[in-house]
Parts: structure tokens; sequence; C-alpha cells
């Protein structure tokens, strides 16, 4: 590991040993069952995981900006994730919307892409063709 690994300020890892049908777990803590999207077994899929993990990241990350802003916190994050694909080549697209009320949505634009560039799991999926970020004043499927 790179020496930027000391500078962390915080650290964590998660295992999974058995696959997409079992469990994952973090080290003395959460442990989730998995199972693919595509069945009706119980369990969690990588795909709900990670609009959980974009999601409050960019919430979070909103609710400092609009801090910082001396604004009320309004801010909503949904996070649609799509498996798309065929054998051998899978692919998540990314949408993820972010509603922000009592702002004009200029405002809201701006605290949308101030949050998309500091957002660490934004920052992750930032470049990738299937990942992108919009402002909304209500939330649409896609």
């Amino acid at each position: 590991m790179t020496s930027r690994w000391q500078q962390a300020l915080y650290t964590t890892e998660g295992i999974n040993s058995e696959g997409l049908e079992g469990h994952a777990y973090v080290p003395g803590g959460l442990k989730v069952q998995t199972s693919s999207p595509l069945n009706s077994h119980p369990g969690t899929n990588p795909e709900q995981l990670l609009s959980l993990s974009l999601s409050t990241c960019l919430e979070a990350t909103l609710e400092a900006i609009e801090r910082e802003h001396q604004l009320p916190h309004t801010a909503a994050v949904r996070v649609q994730v799509a498996f798309i694909g065929e054998r051998a080549h899978y692919e998540f697209l990314v949408n993820a919307q972010i509603k922000i009320d009592g702002v004009d949505f200029k405002t809201a634009q701006e605290l949308t892409a101030e949050a998309e560039k500091r957002c660490c799991v934004s920052q992750l999926l930032a470049g990738s063709q299937n990942y992108t970020v919009e402002t909304v004043t209500k939330f649409t499927d896609n």
C-alpha cells in the first residue's frame, strides 16, 4: 500500500468468501446476506449496496454544503442503479437525482455540482459514461 494509506482518516474492509449467494461482512460489524438481483432469493445485491453508498455520500456532502451556505437542510438524493449486459460483460448504469427544496433551480444545480465534485463515492464514479448526476424538482423513474 502507498504512503497515502498511512494518512487515512478512517479505514474499513469488507469480506465476501461465499460469492453472490451468501454473506458479506465487515469484521466486527455489519453482516449482510447477499443474492443476485435476477432471482427472488432473500438478500442484498451489489446494485443496492452501490445505490446506498452513493446516496448516503451525496446526502452527507449536500448537508455539509447547505450548512456552509447557511441554508436549511432540504436536499434529498435518489440513486438508481441498473444492471445491464450479457454473460462475460455486465455493467452498472448509475443515475443520481438530487432535489433541493427552498432554493431556485440554478442554485440547486450549483449545489449539486459542488456535491458531485466533493462526494468521495462520486469521485470514484466520475468520468464513467455509465454515471450521471442530475438536479431535479421531483424524483422520476428512468
